[in-house]
């Protein structure tokens, strides 16, 4: 297929997805016949589409912008994946970069980076399961594979160098990186990437996923008010329940797992994408780097931490908030991607939110906010026993960093967040007061969870839908941009 320039971003996309759909169709047809025992005779191999764009001068353009545009002259280009579930997305960096760029044209065609037989299937797809063994160990003779050579991460951690005569990247993720997460979200999460929504909430407890249920489909229900936007609810095993506006009870769609996957996924629907998505991570660093790198590529206006902590302080109760701004990053998992001087900074207009949201639920206001909620550094570590160390070493440690809480996700969650350029944030309630001779035991926590996590969950909802009212274009940061910016979000 030829290559061909626009102008217009919607021809331009319309071309995008009529390549990538031919690519498809061929790779989809050519398995169908294998499967069934046909000799397709030699390699069948698909391309993804690529768009690419060139100038010789520099934008001038609106400079509250943070993406949009392009920073240096040269040529940029991005391959391109699933343009039904990213059309809008490609069309507001189609659009705005021919905006900021009048004098260039976008230039689309057919890549040299060939699709993996696993993503032409989709993820509802079982590669193994109808195939013999004869036929399984032919599949990587006659289909590409996934290459892992493809799928690396140097765009966003700022270590990418093109080859001489390569373009330069246009985006932070190349099309298979894309559609390996898109595998891995279903995979983990236990619903379908199109389901997710832009603002994510994520925790590391059950009792919070209770409380969304309840809550999601409850402000799903209403026809009208605040939030008489929300159309669908959708649990793991892509579970959709609809709103319905009229008389009786709302409908529901979906086959339910016959086991949880290891980090279930909750979405609360809106009709364009900008609903609230809740992931319970469960515990540890790992989990949190692991569904933040693959939620990343969906491209989210915000997500947040909200979970539990160890409270340092003497003047914290259980069940005060921590408000995180700033982090100490002991969870080592990042260090190489984000080497551990980098700073990762609070974001004033999540900050704000979040402070507002625990006012309105709360009641509280001003200086009486103090009296349940401290601002400050949130420590987190990859040891849930680190209160079995000896206690001179964590306690001065603790001291010399200012920290007022102590969790296992936070950091990592807001670096991986300043990584791949989507805003973050934390709020955390005290759970436990280790130093001080309260530690997490079966009825404290009892008594504690009855009495805090509905409100925290509430304050998460109001926070995101408070963001969402800002508007897209006041969110992302320039913050989390650097100064060799790819131009799409």
């Amino acid at each position: 297929m030829t290559t061909r320039g626009f102008r217009d971003p919607v021809k331009a996309l319309n071309w995008v997805t009529e390549i990538y759909e031919t690519n498809i169709a061929y790779l989809q047809y050519a398995f169908d016949q294998f499967s069934k025992g046909e000799n397709i005779g030699e390699r069948a191999r698909a391309h993804y589409p690529y768009v690419s764009i060139s100038t010789t001068r520099g934008p001038s353009i609106d400079s509250r912008l943070s993406y949009g545009f392009i920073s240096h002259p040269g040529t940029y280009s991005t391959t391109l994946t699933r343009p039904d579930l990213y059309r809008d997305y490609y069309l507001e960096q189609f659009a705005l970069l021919l905006h900021n760029h009048p004098e260039a044209e976008l230039e689309v065609g057919v890549s040299n980076h060939a699709i993996a037989l696993h993503f032409a299937l989709g993820d509802k797809f079982h590669l193994e399961r109808d195939l013999t063994e004869e036929q399984i160990l032919k599949v990587p003779q006659l289909f590409d594979q996934p290459s892992l050579i493809e799928m690396d991460d140097t765009i966003p951690n700022g270590t990418h160098e093109p080859n001489t005569g390569e373009a330069a990247p246009l985006a932070l993720f190349t099309a298979p990186r894309v559609d390996l997460s898109i595998q891995r979200l279903k995979h983990y999460t236990g619903t379908s990437a199109e389901h997710f929504q832009k603002f994510v909430l994520y925790t590391n407890y059950q009792f919070y996923v209770d409380e969304f249920i309840r809550d999601g489909l409850e402000l799903m229900s209403r026809a009208t008010g605040d939030h008489g936007d929300y159309t669908a609810f959708v649990e793991p095993g892509n579970i959709v329940t609809q709103r319905t506006r009229g008389e009786g009870a709302p409908q529901s769609e979906g086959t339910r797992p016959p086991r949880m996957p290891q980090m279930p996924a909750y979405h609360l629907k809106r009709a364009d994408g900008t609903g609230i998505t809740l992931i319970n991570i469960g515990v540890g660093p790992s989990n949190a780097k692991t569904i933040t790198d693959h939620v990343a590529v969906l491209r989210s206006h915000t997500w947040l931490m909200l979970g539990h902590c160890a409270g340092l302080r003497n003047t914290q109760k259980l069940g005060d908030y921590v408000l995180a701004h700033g982090y100490v990053r002991d969870d080592n998992v990042l260090d190489d991607a984000v080497p551990i001087w980098v700073p990762i900074p609070a974001l004033a207009e999540v900050q704000v939110a979040l402070e507002r949201a625990v006012s309105d639920i709360t009641g509280l206001k001003d200086y009486d906010l103090k009296k349940i909620m401290r601002t400050g550094t949130v420590a987190t570590v990859s040891d849930r026993n680190w209160e079995l160390w000896e206690q001179s070493v964590p306690v001065r440690r603790l001291s010399q960093c200012r920290a007022v809480a102590l969790d296992m996700e936070s950091a990592t969650i807001a670096a991986n967040g300043f990584r791949f350029r989507v805003p973050y944030g934390t709020l955390l309630c005290v759970s436990d007061r280790p130093l001080h001779g309260q530690l997490k035991l079966p009825g404290m926590a009892d008594a504690f969870y009855r009495q805090r996590v509905e409100q925290h969950l509430k304050i998460g909802i109001n926070t995101m839908e408070k963001i969402r009212a800002m508007g897209q274009g006041r969110l992302h940061s320039r913050k989390l941009r650097s100064f060799t910016e790819v131009a799409f979000q």
